[in-house]
């Protein structure tokens, strides 16, 4: 069989920017709001200078409105305003929506609760667009790699189980941090890629340089902040979360 030529899903290396990359937004739709407009965006997510916004996946759960977040989010993604990547969220929602056995926790119920006032065809939209969205894109000529929970180099622009399992989830040490947090195996310290890696999934009080990596989590459905990176400027924009949304 030949080849057809089209490239893998993660590549995305013609997209050369600016972009505007957003840590976990977690159904904070108000808090989404005012970081766009923090950044130039419209009401409808459209920038006046062409920039787009990159997510960095979880959406989706513990926040008041995931329905919201999602359709702002589906419709940049529609109008070539944005793109995003899937974490570890959209990945148990989509099985639930898929009818599959998931525990119902961590924040999935709010979605389903706030997903089942929604018509079933916004339904269909919302499993559709989750199901559809990849775990990392190499952007940028290979610049810029986007991961929900990180990737190390020798996963950029691969397609396999591992590296689906290390960008959504990363690797649990078995401890948990003073938050009770669970806390991860610190890839980026033993990073040495040329691309520069931006992720979230671990909620930081702080974002912090780590060899050229970056986690934007910023926890603001924790009662944090929600945090964007400006790409290729390196500067970091914040907004408040109004208030804690969900207790860990």
């Amino acid at each position: 069989m030949e080849p057809s030529g089209d490239p893998p899903p993660h590549d995305l290396r013609h997209e050369t920017g600016p972009f505007d990359v957003v840590g976990d937004v977690h159904g904070c739709r108000v808090e989404l709001d005012h970081l766009l407009r923090e950044l130039g965006y419209s009401a409808e997510g459209a920038h006046p200078e062409g920039r787009k916004v990159a997510f960095l996946g979880d959406l989706v759960d513990r926040g008041p409105d995931t329905p919201g977040v999602l359709r702002l989010v589906m419709g940049m993604v529609a109008a070539g305003n944005a793109v995003s990547v899937r974490g570890n969220h959209e990945e148990k929602l989509v099985r639930a929506l898929k009818g599959h056995q998931v525990q119902v926790n961590h924040g999935l119920e709010h979605s389903l609760e706030q997903l089942a006032r929604e018509t079933p065809e916004f339904r269909a939209e919302v499993l559709a667009f989750c199901d559809s969205l990849v775990p990392h894109y190499v952007l940028d000529g290979g610049k810029l790699v986007i991961a929900h929970a990180g990737l190390p180099e020798r996963f950029h622009g691969s397609e396999s189980p591992r590296m689906r399992s290390l960008a959504l989830w990363g690797v649990r040490t078995g401890e948990f941090d003073s938050r009770g947090f669970p806390v991860r195996y610190p890839w980026a310290r033993d990073y040495r890629g040329a691309a520069m890696v931006l992720y979230g999934h671990t909620p930081v009080e702080e974002p912090e340089w780590v060899n050229g990596t970056l986690c934007l989590d910023t926890g603001c459905v924790f009662g944090g902040r929600l945090t964007a990176l400006r790409y290729p400027e390196r500067e970091l924009v914040s907004v408040p979360a109004l208030r804690t949304w969900y207790e860990q």
